[in-house]
């Protein structure tokens, strides 16, 4: 019964971990649908120029949002590596491209810090904090913040 009481207080959150030039992101996993190898997409006219375009992904149309482009990457390159990473956000499906996955990391309360309050491309409201493990440092986003935000504005914000 104890140790129940114990693992609740320690609860871990599972990150997927992708890179972005020199930079490692993590996402809530829970809001992973799949990873996929890179294609080009359809262009859309007059779309954003980090909305890359659409997929059909058995019979659904996903937009596409190249996640270098949007933070000013400076090297976004397209290679064996690049992967999309579709997302099931509020019952909407969306791609974004990143540079590589690396791995799903568990995180407990205690690795967790808040994000320093500082101007950022990314709206700040959609950095939940940094994550440490070992010598590694992860920006953990809200996905579903970054995506709904006025300039995203993929996903509806309901709340």
């Amino acid at each position: 019964m104890e140790k129940s009481m114990e693992e609740s207080s320690t609860k871990v959150c599972e990150y997927l971990t992708f890179r972005l030039d020199r930079e490692e992101y993590g996402i809530d996993i829970l809001k992973v649908q799949e990873i996929r190898g890179y294609e080009p997409p359809t262009r859309i006219a007059n779309a954003p120029s980090f909305i890359k375009g659409v997929v059909n992904l058995r019979g659904t149309i996903v937009p596409i949002v190249d996640m270098r482009i949007k933070f000013n990457c400076v090297n976004a390159q397209y290679d064996s590596f690049t992967v999309v990473i579709i997302l099931n956000l509020r019952h909407r499906i969306v791609g974004i491209v990143v540079d590589s996955v690396s791995d799903v990391m568990g995180l407990v309360p205690d690795q967790m810090r808040a994000a320093p309050d500082i101007d950022s491309i990314i709206d700040s409201d959609a950095i939940i904090g940094l994550g440490s493990l070992d010598d590694r440092m992860l920006i953990l986003l809200d996905i579903e913040k970054l995506m709904s935000g006025l300039e995203m504005g993929l996903v509806a914000d309901d709340q």
